[in-house]
């Protein structure tokens, strides 16, 4: 009997243990369940974490909690405001004429031959440790000559026993900059910055010839080329010098591309043996930030802790109307960050990561296609609230809208949609743009989540103008009853006539017009959407044939101008019209320059406001002559203009101080977590299901039960024979 008793006690404390304790499906250590640890996802691999290549949305979600360039936006405040970050203040410019003599501020472009920014960087501010900083007893570097013996059995970061930390300096920042100029990192801004930063396009070309002497791998020392544009005033100063009059560059200074990083680190990086254990500052980063990268393993996770030599910055004591009483002031005047800890796990599926949303494992999340309906509803009036099951949860919604445009583009080189087709071509590009209803692609594919857009300024960017009867696009909308109203089909039609195809077939040929749309989309939902483009043009009678292809080689059909039509989006680098408007300046024409003006659009008027627009300060004027640039636009239809999405979030209630912020990417140290709140719900929603291991139970006993009276009943026949 008791054989049968032991054998059902694992049982019995199975059942015991789920009455208390962790949840049973919890996917976390047992040890972190109380901890002040964040827990979030990615999808995809960070490419580069190196910060002068780095140019990706899921990048700088890493690196712009690691790294501390000069400035950063106000976490807070709309419109979107520069605040001192590695800096001490917000640099003004100092503009010169060509002899250079300073001019006063209100100088008109022409005359500014040069801008100077002055950049005082903050004193105490202190690298994470790591092992290119660690020094020996004696103060000289220990990993910056090591042998290959020395790296037998190092496989990653951590493998190196000692870390050190030193002060950041102003050459630390200047280094940074060199390194745009560094052949073999292949910056994707050295272009640009190359036509404003004093010097930079001279030392790449230094660079790129004495490199191509150096034998393979070897490293190329910075420290020993100047930089003529840019200088060190003394430790904690240096100054830049870009060319005429770029307000935009204060911009530049709040991205990762301008943020320090020490020389040390190319030279213990750069040592033979090392990027062959992928052991790279592209992969182990070092900053002065809030966090540091400990964990790099992006088939599973990614780890970022608290840097434990940051300090200085505290909480914002200001903000936007409404946000005291939403509660995001209660912060105020306290350190950074409040989060020790946050971890990414990788999820490749929407469904999985959403159910782990909901059981509390993941602090917030965002809203697929699929899951739509479940978390958010409509009102009567059209306002968007949480279902019934999300509020009982004390889940919150947050939606923005974010600073990106999405467009459908024609390339302007193409002899059929393109310039060389003239007004033929025109009238076919508006007769596409007419007959491709972005209401209904946004309600059917994005829930709602959109706004058709009516040129490429987003709103909350300057120059952005309402759709309201004197803000539409005349050539594809009408003002009716008080509303916007996409012009009718027929339309359309009779433009595609015009154009010489009517019914969709060319006039001279009888032949049907096919055009072609190179695009990397994929899987069930963009094969949906893909056909749903399909019959947009079919309504036009025009054959859209869908060429897949990856992303790699659609860069390769935009850098030599072979596409036909393509789609891509933009999402904002800096808060001005300019980082819109450039997307189709003529001189950085794709296919010619290698730029972003991915249709090769041209247009000389448009040029001549662009120059002007872009040194302007915002008001009256530049917004009238962004208006003008604008109607040039939408008159030539170089894009077929699409949405701007509206972004819908989602956290728990124990996570705090939570504002979207379309510009930054550092929002990491202004959240809170409440970790006693959050393993209490886990607890409640994650009951531990018992009911399979009671009827396990209780078939176990219903086996036994035949033995156990067999077994008494031979008992008791014993006992009778051994009293006879």
């Amino acid at each position: 009997m008791s054989r049968i008793r032991l054998g059902l006690l694992p049982v019995v404390l199975a059942l015991v243990a789920g009455c208390g304790g962790a949840p049973w499906n919890d996917p976390y250590p047992a040890a972190d369940a109380a901890s002040n640890t964040l827990y979030s996802s990615f999808s995809e691999r960070p490419k580069h974490l190196d910060p002068v290549q780095s140019y990706a949305e899921n990048e700088f979600a890493f690196i712009a909690n690691i790294y501390q360039p000069p400035l950063q936006y106000h976490y807070l405040k709309r419109p979107f405001e520069l605040v001192p970050f590695g800096a001490e203040a917000v640099p003004a410019p100092v503009y010169l004429d060509a002899s250079g003599k300073p001019l006063p501020q209100g100088a008109p472009a022409e005359r500014v031959a040069y801008s100077e920014y002055t950049i005082r960087i903050r004193r105490g501010v202190l690298y994470q440790p790591h092992p290119a900083l660690a020094v020996d007893d004696g103060g000289r570097p220990r990993y910056h000559a090591l042998t290959a013996a020395d790296l037998r059995g190092v496989d990653t970061l951590a493998d190196f026993p000692h870390a050190g930390t030193r002060e950041l300096e102003a050459a630390d920042y200047v280094h940074q900059i060199k390194r745009l100029a560094h052949p073999r990192l292949h910056s994707p801004i050295l272009q640009l910055m190359g036509g404003y930063v004093v010097g930079l396009r001279d030392l790449a070309e230094r660079l790129a010839k004495d490199s191509a002497g150096l034998p393979a791998g070897a490293m190329i020392d910075l420290d020993g080329y100047e930089l003529s544009g840019v200088r060190i005033v003394d430790r904690h100063t240096y100054v830049v010098r870009v060319r005429g009059k770029y307000p935009q560059f204060v911009y530049w200074l709040a991205m990762p591309f301008f943020a320090p990083v020490p020389p040390e680190a190319d030279r213990f990086y750069g040592q033979p043996g090392m990027a062959e254990k992928n052991i790279t500052l592209d992969w182990y980063p070092v900053g002065t930030g809030p966090y540091m990268l400990t964990v790099n393993n992006p088939n599973r996770q990614m780890v970022l802790e608290r840097n434990p030599h940051y300090r200085g910055e505290v909480y914002p004591s200001e903000g936007e109307p409404g946000d005291a009483e939403r509660g995001l002031l209660r912060d105020a005047g306290k350190p950074l960050p409040f989060i020790d800890r946050v971890v990414f796990s990788l999820e490749k599926e929407q469904i999985p990561y959403w159910n782990k949303f909901l059981q509390g494992y993941y602090d917030a999340s965002g809203i697929g296609s699929d899951t739509f309906d479940q978390a958010v509803q409509f009102s009567g009036q059209g306002d968007v609230t949480l279902t019934e099951d999300m509020e009982r949860r004390g889940i919150r919604l947050q939606t923005s809208l974010a600073t990106t445009v999405f467009y459908l583009g024609f390339n302007m080189l193409d002899p059929v949609v393109g310039d060389a087709g003239g007004e033929r071509a025109r009238k076919l590009r508006l007769a596409v743009s007419i007959a491709v209803d972005q209401e209904e692609l946004i309600s059917i594919f994005r829930n709602g989540r959109g706004l058709p857009s009516h040129g490429p300024i987003p709103p909350g960017i300057f120059g952005y103008r309402e759709p309201d009867a004197d803000g539409i696009n005349p050539h594809v909308y009408e003002w009716r009853d008080g509303a916007a109203r996409r012009k009718d089909i027929e339309q359309a039609k009779k433009l595609l006539a015009e154009a010489g195809y009517p019914g969709g077939r060319d006039a001279k040929t009888g032949q049907p017009l096919l055009l072609h749309l190179d695009t990397t989309s994929s899987g069930a939902d963009s094969r949906a959407r893909l056909d749903w483009y399909v019959r947009q043009f079919a309504k036009l009678g025009v054959q859209l044939v869908i060429r897949a292809t990856d992303f790699n080689r659609l860069q390769d059909k935009l850098r030599r101008g072979t596409a036909q039509l393509y789609f891509l989006g933009w999402n904002a680098d800096y808060p001005d019209p300019e980082n819109f408007l450039f997307l189709l300046h003529g001189p950085q024409a794709r296919a010619k320059t290698q730029g972003e003006n991915a249709s090769n659009y041209r247009n000389a008027e448009y040029d001549r406001l662009f120059e002007r627009m872009k040194h302007m300060a915002n008001g009256p004027e530049r917004q009238a002559i962004i208006d003008r640039m604008v109607e040039l636009l939408r008159h030539d239809a170089p894009w077929v203009w699409s949405f701007f999405p509206k972004d819908y979030t989602l956290h728990h209630g124990w996570l705090h101080n939570r504002k979207p912020n379309q510009i930054a990417n550092n929002g990491l140290k202004y959240q809170r977590l409440d970790s006693a709140e959050r393993a209490a719900r886990r607890r409640e929603w994650n009951p531990p299901v018992v009911w399979p291991l009671a009827l396990i139970g209780a078939l176990l006993l219903l086996t036994a039960l035949p033995a156990v009276v067999a077994y008494r009943r031979r008992e008791r026949r014993t006992a009778g024979a051994g009293g006879a």
